[in-house]
């Protein structure tokens, strides 16, 4: 499952010192799916202290990562990384099951999963 998601060393390190920052440093990051977004799914990413019985977890860049099965087929191959711009920094997610997206760039469908789209 190692090529389900790929986190960035810089994505990495960002979320590292957010935990830090919020003290979850003994957290995990799950990375989801949801219905919703304009385009009909949206993703979802946040700090979880259980594992699920449905969770697959990844370890990179000292980070443990959960993904639940539900998600897991719509995020494989999906590289998370973290840019730094003149405008301030932001997460960049490239899904390669993505067919469409939204201007905002966290909604968006596949070919087998429209999701639930909703008003921007």
């Amino acid at each position: 499952m190692s090529d389900l998601i790929t986190l960035t060393e810089a994505a990495a390190l960002h979320i590292k010192d957010m935990m830090k920052q919020n003290e979850e440093e003994d957290a995990f990051l799950r990375v989801s799916v949801n219905g919703g977004g304009c385009s009909g799914l949206s993703y979802g990413m946040g700090f979880a202290h259980e594992i699920g019985e449905s969770d697959t977890k990844l370890e990179q860049h000292g980070l443990t990562l959960l993904i639940d099965d539900e998600s897991s087929s719509i995020l494989k191959g999906t590289v998370i990384d973290y840019k730094e711009s003149l405008m301030g920094g932001g997460f960049t997610i490239d899904n390669p099951n993505a067919i469409a997206a939204c201007g905002c760039g966290s909604s968006f469908r596949t070919a087998v999963n429209a999701g639930k789209p909703e008003e921007c």
